[in-house]
């Protein structure tokens, strides 16, 4: 007894696949997207010495937003270091107003830690975190 298949298009065996796993629609491969995006190396070599590289965490909005011009000035008047603490203080304080709000309408923690999110994301907007 033969075991025999019929596809939805009417044929023994027939597919409607013509390409393969390995490639996408413009023909490239995995391996090459994968080369393609790739992170930069962490160490460089300079003279024979690896050196390492500065981390990327900065602001992608930085220096735009309508307050930045006015942190700015006050990061260099007062200096970087107390800036930087009083901004701590602010963004603490901030977070503390954020779940007493979400204790007083009853939000859960993963709620509270969204809107700590939102906050943050709408301060880099403005300018605040220039």
């Amino acid at each position: 007894m033969a075991a025999t298949s019929i596809s939805a298009a009417g044929g023994l065996g027939s597919s409607s696949f013509h390409g393969s796993w390995g490639s996408s629609t413009l023909g490239e491969d995995y391996a090459a997207l994968a080369a393609k995006a790739a992170p930069p190396p962490a160490h460089v070599r300079v003279g024979g010495k690896p050196v390492r590289l500065q981390p990327m965490m900065k602001n992608v909005n930085e220096g735009k937003g309508v307050f930045a011009p006015i942190v700015v000035l006050a990061r260099n008047l007062i200096g970087k270091k107390q800036f930087n603490q009083l901004r701590g203080k602010a963004i603490a304080l901030h977070s503390q107003v954020i779940t007493e709000f979400c204790k007083a309408i009853g939000a859960d923690a993963k709620q509270r830690q969204g809107l700590i999110r939102l906050a943050k994301k709408n301060g880099e907007k403005l300018g605040f975190l220039a």
